[in-house]
């Protein structure tokens, strides 16, 4: 039985991000690496968005970028020039083609169409179990989401941010390419965080996305009505479906990596790494793994990997307000766009701001609901 010095399970964004990083750095060339996962990645099985300044190492694979977007609802709306911060749009399949175009390249690499069934840090060594057969390796990097602890605990509420989106394509120009809705809250709330998303590909194609950060998901055909009647009030009333997607990330604060061990490390959504407060995993996920590859070649504790931040305090508070009183979402995210400059806004959710420029942003959100959260965490 072939023991690896690395195992990588799930081959989604964290997944291949930190395989693609570990190709870059030529410390990892006779390291033997396996990747695990049970489906073949050459879909359009979702699409990841985020925002960065200027040029970045993922800009040979964009699907569009913009450099305005829009926020609106009741309360507040406005078109947003965010330069220099730049939208960015990746299609999967072009991501999954071109990171397995550079693991092809390598000797050290193997993958395994398989499906994890169980791992198991035995201490000096790690045993993945999956449906074929057991693997073994020194460190095993997971992503793939194998507990539900984080569903059955209490401590820290759970909400989800669940979608369904349509690509569409119109027959005559409907929207402007330049300009991302980043959040429309104009659409019925229903007591619940809800609002459109739409990403123009060109004047006649789009992702149009209903979007909720709710405890409780919905049945497809209430998703996809809320994007038939969103369209019509647009005046769109000729195009075609051109794919659709859908998904569900958990939004909490759950210490994901008081699971890891020393030679076990979660990674991804399966690590803690999606932003409680945005649903956002696609930056941060990229960060990261940069941050581990850098880990790898000094430090061999996994369980010792990553901290604790003030963001993540923030959050608590905000998922703790949400879960309670889940209808203020549009009324919180109203407030803190026309209090704030959107580049500023940007830097916080990116977890890259100040304790100043912090204080100034929190400030502007109501202070009673988050000092009644902040009580109950206390008492």
């Amino acid at each position: 039985m072939q023991k690896y010095d690395y195992i990588i399970t799930g081959m989604g964004a964290s997944g291949l991000m930190l395989t693609y990083h570990l190709i870059l750095d030529p410390f990892f060339n006779k390291k033997q690496i396996l990747l695990i996962d049970k489906e073949d990645k050459n879909q359009n099985d979702r699409t990841w968005c985020f925002w960065e300044i200027e040029d970045g190492i993922w800009d040979a694979i964009l699907a569009k970028k913009w450099e305005h977007i829009y926020f609106g609802s009741d309360a507040f709306s406005e078109k947003i020039k965010i330069n220099p911060y730049q939208y960015k749009m990746i299609r999967s399949k072009d991501f999954y083609s071109f990171l397995l175009k550079e693991i092809e390249k390598k000797t050290n690499i193997t993958i395994a169409k398989e499906s994890v069934i169980s791992i198991k840090d035995e201490g000096d060594i790690v045993a993945v179990e999956t449906d074929q057969r057991i693997h073994l390796g020194d460190k095993v990097f997971n992503s793939a989401l194998l507990s539900s602890a984080y569903r059955e605990q209490n401590q820290f509420p759970v909400l989800n941010q669940h979608f369904l989106g349509w690509f569409i394509k119109t027959e005559t120009p409907s929207f402007d390419p330049e300009m991302a809705t980043f959040m429309d809250f104009t659409v019925p709330q229903r007591g619940n965080t809800r609002f459109m998303y739409v990403l123009p590909l060109s004047e006649t194609e789009a992702l149009v996305e209903y979007t909720l950060f709710s405890a409780d998901l919905l049945e497809e055909k209430e998703y996809e009505d809320e994007i038939e009647k969103y369209l019509n009030e647009k005046g769109i009333d000729h195009y075609q479906i051109i794919e659709k997607e859908k998904g569900c990330i958990p939004m909490t604060c759950y210490e994901f990596r008081k699971q890891n061990t020393k030679n076990v490390i979660h990674i991804g959504t399966a690590g803690g790494w999606t932003k409680p407060s945005t649903g956002y995993t696609f930056s941060i996920t990229s960060k990261n793994t940069k941050r581990l590859t850098r880990y790898l070649k000094h430090k061999t504790d996994l369980s010792k990997f990553g901290k604790k931040t003030k963001f993540w305090y923030y959050d608590l508070l905000f998922i703790d307000l949400l879960y309670k009183e889940n209808e203020k979402g549009s009324f919180l995210f109203s407030q803190l766009f026309r209090k704030n400059d959107s580049k500023k806004i940007l830097k916080f959710l990116d977890e890259e701001t100040s304790l100043l420029e912090d204080i100034k942003i929190t400030t502007s959100l109501p202070n009673k609901p988050f000092l009644k959260a902040l009580w109950k965490r206390i008492f």
